[in-house]
């Protein structure tokens, strides 16, 4: 089997949107595959009793201004939508029933194209991502079936709970067999794994009590 990048992302993420891009040509590179993995970070946020927007406004003024220099530095269409945050569990069950007809990863590039490039805060709803599914030359009526059934609402609850056990806090996380790497600046640390594979850890018995 080549090798696999595991990639952890949510819409609502604006580091999931430099990841998206940015991991693709280290996985170019390694003729690696990108697995990726939705992660509801509202669900997460929740779980861990934290607010983005409740962070001092200096920080996000700061935030703001770095996430511009990332985009002129890689050349992306990147800018702050009028509507931030937003609900992203339809965008991400959608991209669960894409999986199904083999088109995941386009899918993903046109909801995150859609919300973090041109402003369209309406791929946060399910009339919003449908229209995208018929472009990707999916039955909208099947789409929408799948995105609203208990088996895409479980699968999500799955793969963001899988996430959680084997770590991840947040996103963008890679997984290159167990090693994680949080956030879109890892880059190199990903090509360095990729390059010379860390060993796989041994687990070693818990050592019993001597009586």
């Amino acid at each position: 089997m080549g090798k696999i990048i595991e990639f952890y992302w949510d819409l609502g993420s604006t580091n999931s949107y430099f990841a998206l891009h940015l991991i693709k040509p280290v996985a170019k590179k390694h003729d690696a595959t990108v697995v990726p993995h939705p992660f509801n970070l509202g669900y997460v946020f929740r779980k861990q009793n934290y607010v983005l927007m409740e962070e001092p406004k200096v920080k996000l003024r700061s935030r703001k201004i770095d996430l511009m220099r990332w985009a002129k530095r890689y050349n992306l269409p990147f800018k702050m939508p009028t509507k931030f945050p937003m609900k992203t569990s339809p965008a991400l069950r959608g991209a669960l029933a894409m999986r199904r007809f083999g088109r995941e990863w386009e899918f993903m590039e046109k909801i995150f194209a859609a919300y973090w490039e041109r402003n369209a805060p309406s791929v946060g709803e399910l009339s919003g991502i449908t229209p995208i599914a018929v472009e990707l030359g999916v039955d909208p009526a099947g789409f929408e079936r799948l995105v609203e059934s208990y088996e895409i609402r479980d699968e999500l609850i799955a793969e963001t709970d899988q996430g959680l056990e084997r770590g991840a806090f947040g996103v963008p996380t890679f997984f290159v067999g167990e090693e994680m790497f949080w956030g879109k600046d890892r880059m190199e640390f990903i090509d360095d794994e990729l390059t010379s594979p860390t060993p796989p850890r041994v687990r070693r018995p818990t050592p019993q009590a001597v009586v």
